[in-house]
């Protein structure tokens, strides 16, 4: 009797950051955060990485022994395939907490846990323009990071206030944006691959 080979392959699930601009407890950038978690397809696995405890980075304490917290963030990432940034917008620009986060994985130099993630930028805001500002700074960061960043389709969610009803849940419209998102990163985190 003949021996039949069979090969098996087992896409295994990115590990995807998903780095969180605003530290409100009820924040929408936190909740778009989980709503990608509810949605994104079988590919990504994605994991909502905690920055709020990062020290404002300074290399004076980063040298000997560094924090426990810049550590922890640095191997976490290092785990990771790519980022998703859900980022507010204050003052037109990036929140501090988000370039904060950027330092501290870009250190020390050389060796940065950022190089070569495939990531993306969704901004979130009540307003009209959807975080424009804060979308485009953050871009000029990853470029120098090195991480290949989706480019269509641009994601400026604006007018989230009116994204969840009542009980916390979002509309349908809004949930058929962030797919058509999500989806479009899974993709391009393939494409990476």
């Amino acid at each position: 009797m003949p021996l039949i080979k069979t090969t098996w392959r087992f896409k295994m699930s990115k590990k995807i950051a998903v780095l969180v601009g605003s530290l409100r407890k009820d924040s929408y950038n936190l909740k778009v955060a989980k709503v990608f978690q509810k949605i994104a397809p079988p590919s990504l696995s994605l994991q909502i990485i905690q920055i709020g405890d990062l020290p404002l980075y300074n290399e004076d304490i980063d040298i000997d022994t560094p924090p426990a917290s810049y550590t922890r963030f640095r191997q976490e990432i290092a785990e990771c395939q790519g980022a998703i940034f859900v980022t507010p917008e204050y003052n037109r620009g990036l929140p501090a907490v988000i370039k904060n986060a950027i330092d501290v994985g870009s250190r020390p130099y050389g060796k940065s846990v950022w190089s070569k993630k495939a990531a993306a930028i969704i901004s979130v805001s009540p307003g009209a323009i959807g975080g424009f500002g804060a979308n485009h700074q953050l871009r000029q960061s990853l470029v120098f990071l090195d991480m290949p960043t989706l480019q269509q389709p641009e994601a400026y969610f604006g007018g989230v206030s009116t994204a969840f009803d009542e009980q916390g849940n979002i509309t349908e419209k809004s949930k058929e944006f962030l797919s058509l998102f999500i989806n479009s990163y899974a993709a391009w985190v393939e494409k990476l691959s």
